[in-house]
């Protein structure tokens, strides 16, 4: 393989498409503190970096366990994997993780430095046990012995980390305080995060249960898991709404008002959708909806 030909398999390993999605709540975490006075840029870029490692270490991880697990076949839908594929060998993605776990530890714990200056160090020691979880759980989504993503686990540990603990976790480490409301954008970031997996399993469901991949979606069936949907994306936009409600300072908070035709909409042909590969183009569209609102969410409150 040319020096070109396994650049390009190791960029579309790391799916970088899937970036914007985990950023989402670095972005609204700090907008939160920066809204109150409390922002600190270092802490933000620092969340930032940390965020990316651990997405790309959860991606490469995913490649690797669906591929020793059985999961990625030529039943599967969606993009080529690159151990499936031959392109990047097992070995070589193991060496990758042990590179990303580095980095994640190191970026994390200078995050965590940082964010909890004067603090007593039981904070310390907390945020640092955060960040060992949060490695550990991108690890272990698909990869290794009794992955949680092959229990029907999935859906929790995304709400948790792309959510509550992602943005209340960002938040803390700007302010070094905390504010019970930070739990509404929280769960809205959590639920949509959870929504894209959500599509994710519904798109895999005959080729999940074929292999014994059990997730929310194998266990509902791809009708329950509509409804299940329909609870996300409207609870997502509720918390939303509320949050805002509950902080009004001015109309330009409710900006992200925009993004949720696209919610809408999405959700709509998820709910018409007959065949679970009909699923595919949704997966992506939620995700750059999620990420537009998350945008706009954080502009309307650095605005207001």
């Amino acid at each position: 393989m040319g020096n070109k030909t396994r650049t390009t398999a190791w960029i579309s390993a790391f799916r970088l498409r899937t970036l914007p999605l985990a950023l989402s709540c670095i972005l609204v975490g700090s907008a939160l503190a920066f809204s109150s006075g409390e922002g600190d840029i270092l802490v933000f870029i620092l969340a930032l970096v940390t965020t990316i490692c651990l997405q790309i270490l959860s991606n490469l991880a995913n490649d690797l366990g669906d591929h020793i697990h059985g999961a990625d076949d030529q039943g599967r839908v969606g993009p080529e994997r690159a151990v499936q594929s031959g392109s990047i060998s097992p070995a070589q993605m193991k060496r990758s993780l042990y590179v990303l776990v580095g980095l994640s530890l190191i970026f994390g714990i200078w995050l965590v430095v940082e964010g909890t200056q004067s603090l007593p160090i039981a904070y310390v020691l907390s945020f640092l046990t955060l960040g060992i979880l949060a490695i550990a759980a991108a690890i272990k989504y698909t990869y290794g012995r009794n992955p949680y993503g092959y229990s029907g686990f999935g859906d929790l540990f995304v709400f948790l980390f792309f959510g509550i603990t992602g943005v209340v976790g960002t938040y803390f480490l700007h302010t070094q305080s905390l504010d019970p409301l930070v739990l509404l954008p929280a769960a809205t970031i959590g639920a949509l995060a959870t929504g894209v997996l959500n599509i994710n399993n519904m798109r895999d469901i005959e080729n999940d249960t074929r292999v014994g991949k059990i997730t929310i979606a194998s266990r509902l069936g791809l009708e329950r898991s509509k409804i299940y949907h329909s609870f996300l994306i409207i609870g997502a936009c509720t918390f939303a709404v509320l949050h805002s409600l509950f902080t009004y300072s001015s109309a330009i908070q409710f900006i992200y008002l925009i993004t949720f035709p696209l919610l809408i909409a999405g959700w709509l042909k998820v709910l018409k959708a007959n065949k679970s590969a009909l699923l595919d183009p949704e997966l992506k569209k939620l995700a750059l909806s999620t990420f537009a609102f998350s945008l706009l969410f954080s502009l309307g409150l650095i605005l207001s």
